[in-house]
């Protein structure tokens, strides 16, 4: 995988090779529930940004990142639109929310313990880009290929943020969420997503 050694590092576990199978299986969920992602990805950073005005380096950062992934939702739209893939609703994967329902209610740590949950997302989409783009045809391979600097990008400023927000040391809170974020992905889910963990049938 051509990824940054610290990306792979901070990351607890591989995509195994079961999800790459059920993804080339399922062709259409993968585009379609890609650009899902990226358009939450872009609200995530608006609702920061929004609720912490008060922040000029988040506002900067969240501004920029947003932007890229509405412009990454636009052209996951547009190959979709050329391969005949029909954009629709699609339920939501169970991953964010099994990150998510271990915030903490109170600041810093609400704020600290979003920044790293975005660390891990974008970190996770970032490897499983990398995973898939061998096994897909010209066209969408170079495609993912050319989302991985933005998406390692975006995973540095997560963490870069965090760790400036805190009011102390977050390895420990890191390694904390690092093992819910292996976890996540070992969990069984009924449908498949881009973030799904072991689909059943």
């Amino acid at each position: 995988m051509n990824l940054p050694q610290e990306l792979i590092d901070f990351l607890p576990s591989r995509t195994p090779q079961a999800w790459v199978d059920q993804a080339l299986a399922h062709p259409e969920e993968l585009l379609i529930d890609h650009a899902n992602c990226e358009k939450k990805a872009a609200s995530t950073a608006l609702n920061l940004m929004f609720r912490y005005v008060d922040k000029p380096d988040l506002l900067q950062k969240m501004s920029r990142l947003a932007r890229e992934e509405l412009r990454h939702f636009e052209q996951v739209t547009a190959l979709m639109q050329r391969r005949g893939v029909t954009y629709r609703g699609l339920s939501a994967s169970h991953y964010a929310q099994r990150l998510r329902q271990h915030v903490r209610t109170t600041e810093p740590g609400r704020l600290v313990d979003t920044l790293i949950i975005g660390a891990f997302i974008e970190a996770r989409s970032c490897e499983r880009f990398a995973c898939l783009a061998p096994h897909l045809d010209e066209e969408l391979g170079d495609f993912y290929r050319s989302l991985l600097k933005s998406e390692a990008r975006h995973y540095r400023d997560y963490l870069s943020l965090a760790r400036q927000y805190a009011d102390g040391p977050i390895d420990q809170r890191i390694a904390e969420f690092a093992v819910i974020e292996a976890q996540a992905m070992v969990e069984d889910d009924s449908d498949f997503r881009f973030h799904s963990g072991t689909v059943i049938s």
